[in-house]
């Protein structure tokens, strides 16, 4: 990345998110709500905004872009929404280094503010039209079918998933886990961008893949983390070990201390492996991010720069860069 180049994508992401965080206040009165919104790093939003800018070539009306922003926020109404479910499944009793809004606020509570985050992003994609209300519910259910797939997954026997017979079986499992909790967002709000462009046909898919493909790095990178600070998640750890390993690693036939045992023992080929897997997809992205669908302007040169970018700051915690 030319230094030129990262300074305009550190400029731009720094200015989004201040206008991201002007525009939630403006949106959203509830203070449960806002302060589960409160320290995201809006990664969603900001490349809902950068997908947007480059279909304009920033070229769009004051009232456009505010239009713009208030879509984006919906992305985080949905992503914020998603992890307040997340930990009551999860049993996590911090997020973002404090109590976790469950714990803070008991589980009802918890659940019924979730939902109502879900509505009060609705009723604002209702106003963009059907086009983009259509793109969040269906998003929404598949991000519900995700976290179904890994309630499964973590609560039952991997010989009992009918969808996990053979080894490549569960790593696709895995896959399809991240696809429908992680990638669906970052690829809905990339296209929600281009919508809010006023974009139609074969670019849409262009920013749909170009999103899909930067959250499957992005959730890879996150679980790398996670496994490198000692988290050891079954839906995370039972399809790396069944990859890497010639036997068939089983929920609920190994003490948890035993599947430490063998993570441990593999995890330099696990490093990288996560790292293969992540610079595939940033690469993936990247190509999108050039195609000539897309017109020419500097926020599209940010396109191809902001995978890497993104990734290498969630890996920077635990020191690798790509």
């Amino acid at each position: 990345m030319a230094k030129e180049q990262s300074i305009k994508l550190d400029d731009f992401v720094e200015n989004s998110k201040d206008e991201l965080e002007k525009k939630i206040v403006d949106l959203i009165s509830d203070k449960k709500i806002a302060s589960i919104l409160a320290g995201g790093k809006r990664l969603r939003p900001l490349l809902a905004n950068l997908s947007f800018k480059a279909c304009t070539q920033g070229n769009e009306t004051p009232l456009q872009y505010q239009r713009a922003l208030e879509g984006a926020v919906v992305i985080e109404l949905a992503h914020a929404a998603s992890l307040v479910h997340d930990d009551i499944i999860d049993k996590d009793e911090e997020r973002r280094g404090e109590p976790a809004f469950h714990i803070k606020e008991g589980v009802a509570n918890a659940i019924l503010t979730g939902h109502k985050m879900l509505v009060t992003g609705f009723n604002i994609t209702l106003k963009h039209g059907k086009e983009v209300a259509k793109l969040y519910v269906d998003s929404w259910n598949e991000v519900v079918n995700g976290e179904l797939d890994e309630v499964t997954f973590n609560k039952k026997d991997v010989k009992n998933l009918k969808e996990a017979s053979t080894k490549s079986k569960i790593f696709e499992a895995y896959n399809k886990i991240i696809d429908l909790k992680t990638a669906v967002l970052f690829s809905s709000a990339c296209k929600a961008g281009a919508i809010e462009a006023n974009m139609s046909g074969d670019i849409l898919n262009v920013f749909s893949n170009y999103g899909r493909e930067i959250g499957r790095a992005y959730q890879l990178a996150d679980d790398l983390v996670d496994l490198a600070n000692g988290e050891m998640i079954d839906s995370v750890i039972v399809p790396l070990l069944n990859r890497l390993e010639h036997k068939k690693i089983k929920i609920g036939t190994m003490e948890k201390r035993e599947i430490k045992k063998e993570f441990l023992k593999n995890q330099d080929k696990i490093q990288e492996f996560y790292i293969a897997e992540i610079k595939k997809h940033v690469r993936k992205a990247e190509e999108l991010g050039k195609s000539k669908a897309i017109p020419s302007s500097p926020y599209k040169d940010m396109l191809t720069d902001a995978p890497t970018y993104i990734i290498n700051r969630m890996l920077r915690e635990i020191n690798i860069t790509i």
